[in-house]
This record gives C-alpha cells, structure tokens and sequence, in this order.
C-alpha cells in the first residue's frame, strides 16, 4: 500500500476529499465525501455581539504558525465532551508535513504564556480547510476563529470549508449545503488566488468586526 504523502492529502483536498481516523490510536485513514457539507462564507460571516466585545477586550495573545504541531496535539486530546479523537499520530504527522510546506496554518490563543486554545486547517487557492479547534478556557476557540476568518477575508479568501455543521458553527453564520454545490464553490475558489494573512493590518479586525455587526 502507497503511504499518504502531504502532496497525496493536497490533491485529495482540491477533490473535496479529506482523511479521518477511527480513533486516536488507530493505524487506518479512511476518506470522507459528505453528501452534505459545512462551510462558511468569510464575507457573510457573523460575530454574536458578547463575542465581539470579548474579541476587542483582548484577553488572549493572539498568535499564527507559533506552535502548530502542539495545536494539533491539544485538538486530539481526550475531553470531558470527547473521549477520543478522530487524529491518529499519522494525521499529525501528515498535517505537520503540510505546514513545512506552508500550506497548513494555526492561529492560537495564548495567555500567560499557555496556549489555551486555537485551530488549524489548509489554505488551497481561496479555500481554507478548517480541520479542528480546542479550547481549555472559554471563548480561547471562538476568538481565534474569529481572528482566523479576519485574516481570510482580508486575505481574498472566499470559501471556508468546517466539513460538517454544527450548533457551535452555526452562531457564526455556517450553511450546509449539498455535495455538488459545495464542489462548485470549491472550483471557483481553487481558481482564484488568496494570501494567508499571518498578521492583520492596523485597524483590519477593527474593521471586521464592526463589518459583521449589522447582523447582530
């Protein structure tokens, strides 16, 4: 059997592909391509108003591609809520692969030197791949992926892909849709061109955030 390579997990990404694992300790991968799928539109994007006081507040130091590869292992820990984790020790270390090259990034919540929360994913084109977030203190996830979506759409990022809906994501604007609308909009952000912002311009999340208030 050919081992999964970083360049291998790109071009299964650019298909609309990704990997995931049974279990923490499993040694298996197996591929996924929901009928229906997450995403979010970094144009639409929807900050809950606690939240954006909170996010201009700045409790956390907030930081990119510091600490990726403790990211992800902070993501497969074991919790209260999840008693196993679908990243298995060959998923780290393809998505560690991914980040050497570049293409796979964190954005972390830090405080008092710790890292208390932050999420990583794969940015193709003008696509961004969420993979996973964690948080051991409240709001540590929900900032950083606020600081993430900032720096997509000031970076001409035009699809996020969270690969399945949930209660959490939905607060922040996500849709489901089905699979050959979701293949759609990947094409037209694989065609187009994006920059990962690893820093935000001044006065950029002030911006954002003030841009998504008209939803509240």
């Amino acid at each position: 059997m050919t081992e999964l390579t970083a360049e291998l997990l790109l071009r299964a990404y650019a298909a609309g592909i990704f990997p995931m694992s049974d279990s923490r300790t499993s040694r298996e991968l197996y591929w996924l391509d929901p009928e229906w799928r997450g995403i979010i539109l970094p144009e639409s994007f929807h900050v809950p108003r606690r939240l954006r006081r909170t996010v201009r507040s700045q409790p956390f130091d907030i930081r990119v591609d510091s600490d990726f590869r403790q990211v992800i292992a902070r993501c497969a820990e074991a919790n209260r809520n999840r008693p196993d984790s679908w990243i298995n020790a060959d998923i780290e270390r393809l998505y560690a692969a991914l980040h050497d090259l570049g293409v796979a990034h964190s954005v972390e919540s830090w405080l008092d030197g710790e890292l208390v929360g932050g999420l990583y994913g794969v940015a193709l084109g003008a696509a961004f791949f969420g993979e996973s977030m964690f948080s051991r203190v409240a709001d540590a996830s929900k900032v950083a992926l606020v600081h993430l979506v900032a720096r997509l759409r000031c970076g001409g990022f035009k699809l996020l892909d969270t690969q399945f809906i949930t209660r959490h994501l939905q607060q922040f604007g996500a849709l489901e849709v089905p699979r050959a609308e979701y293949r759609e909009r990947l094409a037209a952000a694989l065609g187009e061109r994006a920059t990962f912002q690893p820093a935000l311009p001044a006065g950029a999340l002030d911006a954002f955030l003030q841009s998504t208030s008209h939803t509240s």
